[in-house]
């Protein structure tokens, strides 16, 4: 059964956590999920996990509010005590979560450490790989190579 620690392995150096303070505006956040490109930031205070900022927050919580992103808090905006996995939860499990709750991004944590992040896009391109492998060693069980 395939675990979240196969994932953050498989992201590789694209699992740098990338985390702001509660304290931070919102323009800048979004500033530097665009550079980076990511839908979701952590948000951390004292380095521990307190929240979770997503694209849907932005659009929720602050436009349709009518809020000015450069005159709001990260910490008035961000999901307080998100749901979190840790290495050895399973990809299922995550998936369940995920589709259950319609999230898109999941905090890996574990023994109290901030480990990363994982999207349902990494999710479902590892499903997909591991599929993909699996159909492959049939494919060559079957011709007997």
């Amino acid at each position: 059964m395939s675990k979240v620690k196969d994932i953050i392995k498989a992201k590789g150096s694209s699992s740098a956590v990338f985390a702001v303070e509660p304290d931070e505006i919102v323009y800048k956040a979004i500033e530097q999920m665009a550079e980076k490109n990511i839908g979701g930031l952590l948000i951390t205070e004292k380095g521990k996990l307190v929240g979770i900022f997503t694209e849907r927050d932005y659009a929720r919580k602050l436009i349709l509010k009518g809020k000015s992103s450069k005159d709001t808090l990260i910490g008035e905006l961000m999901t307080k005590n998100p749901y979190t996995v840790t290495l050895e939860s399973s990809i299922e499990d995550c998936m369940q979560i995920m589709s259950d709750r319609h999230f898109r991004h999941l905090p890996v944590v574990d023994n109290g450490e901030l480990i990363g992040i994982i999207s349902i896009g990494d999710v479902v391109r590892f499903i997909i790989e591991e599929q993909k492998s699996i159909i492959d060693h049939l494919q060559g069980y079957i011709a007997g190579t």
